[in-house]
């Protein structure tokens, strides 16, 4: 089952690489993300060949309400996110932005994923200069283009201010807690739509 509310007659499968995917020299970078509940997105990229290291956290508020309390109440700006570190070497930049739309959350729902409801939920692609706002933005347009979805996506483009790394129980939350119900019904799924759908980009067990 896709992860994402896709058109009629249209698969996973039918994700294009971006036609806009400028190479990076450097052995290093990163991304940050906001894609529903960061537990499951961050589930999908630890799994993703050439992503050194996730970390979840919050993007998009001030220091003062990066915390999960204050962020879970929906009152503050912040977003829950993952920040992706990675060789470009190995991995681009646009080959995170086509397995973030197609499987690690839904696109198209706005302030919530799932029966997670808040815009704590949004999705969105917090860039951290030019080039990243126009990798993302050229690609939310191929896709449109594509009709891919049966909703128009909904991701928003925003420019990283500050990344706050979220507290320790929350990292590595679903490798640590594979059986928990919320993961097993949520972030699970998402694991395997990656798999079946994505096995070269796959770290190898």
């Amino acid at each position: 089952m896709a992860s994402c509310d896709l058109a009629p007659g249209r698969s996973i499968r039918d994700f294009p690489a971006p036609t806009f995917d400028p190479v990076n020299e450097a052995d290093t970078a990163s991304i940050v993300l906001a894609g529903g509940c960061f537990w499951c997105v961050e589930a999908v990229f630890q799994a993703v060949e050439g992503v050194a290291d996730v970390t979840s956290g919050y993007a998009g508020g001030t220091a003062e309400t990066a915390d999960y309390r204050s962020v879970c109440s929906g009152s503050t700006d912040h977003a829950e996110v993952v920040k992706l570190d990675y060789n470009p070497q190995v991995v681009s930049l646009g080959k995170l932005l086509q397995l973030f739309f197609s499987v690690a959350h839904n696109p198209t729902q706005l302030n919530r994923q799932g029966n997670d409801s808040g815009r704590q939920y949004r999705s969105a692609v917090f860039y951290a200069d030019v080039q990243q706002r126009d990798i993302a933005l050229r690609y939310i347009e191929q896709l449109e283009a594509a009709q891919l979805f049966s909703d128009p996506i909904v991701t928003t483009l925003e420019p990283l201010t500050t990344f706050y790394r979220a507290e320790d129980y929350h990292q590595n939350y679903a490798s640590q807690n594979p059986y928990q119900p919320y993961i097993q019904g949520v972030a699970a799924p998402k694991v395997r739509d990656l798999l079946d759908n994505f096995a070269a980009n796959v770290k190898k067990a």
